[in-house]
């Protein structure tokens, strides 16, 4: 399984991004190879309008099937949860990618069953 967490450099030792749609990078981190990877997320990050929805058109592309972030807007939420990722949110800023890891896999995480910022949430 591919986890994706939302990240300010594409590190696993970079700052989760506490805004899903608005990451420069998505880290990857395969639970069978447990090896991390990173995709790119600029075009989202630095769109006008629909940077969530294309930032979750890129986690579906990317092959993961959960999303860990600090925030998700509705429209994200929705393109998501109709491609069956699992969206998880850790509003504790500051984390790493790696503690943010961590903290999902020792069961501190739990599935987001709604959205939690309204749209175009800065």
């Amino acid at each position: 399984m591919k986890i994706a967490f939302s990240s300010m450099d594409g590190s696993p030792d970079s700052a989760l991004e506490m805004r899903f749609g608005r990451a420069k990078y998505f880290v990857l981190y395969d639970t069978e190879s447990r090896e991390f990877s990173n995709y790119e997320n600029q075009s989202s990050a630095d769109a006008a309008q629909g940077a969530g929805i294309q930032a979750a058109r890129n986690i579906v592309e990317s092959g993961a099937s959960a999303i860990i972030s600090g925030h998700c807007g509705p429209k994200a939420f929705k393109a998501l949860s109709a491609a069956a990722v699992k969206i998880f949110l850790i509003e504790e800023g500051g984390l790493s990618v790696k503690a943010a890891l961590e903290k999902y896999l020792s069961g501190q995480v739990a599935e987001a069953s709604n959205p939690d910022v309204e749209g175009h949430w800065i």
